[in-house]
């Protein structure tokens, strides 16, 4: 009888465990899995390209390629997409009240690779 209830606790145990380490197991292979994903790039959000403009346009302003009339002057800051070939395209626009060139354009491929800047828009 002792041998039986011995039995039983030690298969309880045994049981509990292979459950644990499945489990486990388990746990750490949906983390690496990625349910399904590539690792490619996702598309960026709006927010993201404004933010990263800004960047861009601060950094002009501070090493004097752009003037600190576009920074004290600064007007409105405009995102639209537009299509550059089969691929959308972001544009953010800078408006200044004080300059004679009173627009500046950063472009953003919809990854939010930075694809170069112009007064013109085009």
């Amino acid at each position: 009888m002792k041998y039986a209830k011995l039995s039983h606790r030690v298969g309880t145990t045994v049981l509990i465990f292979i459950m644990m380490v499945g489990f486990s197991y388990i746990s750490v292979l949906s983390a690496h899995g990625h349910g399904g994903k590539t690792h490619a790039e996702e598309a960026i959000t709006a927010l993201q390209v404004v933010q990263k403009a800004t960047q861009l346009y601060d950094r002009l302003i501070t090493t004097g390629k752009l003037s600190e009339a576009w920074e004290t002057g600064l007007k409105t800051i405009k995102i639209s997409t537009r299509n550059a070939g089969s691929m959308l395209e972001y544009v953010v626009q800078f408006e200044t009240t004080q300059e004679n060139s009173n627009s500046v354009y950063f472009f953003f491929n919809q990854e939010g690779a930075y694809s170069g800047s112009n007064f013109t828009g085009r």
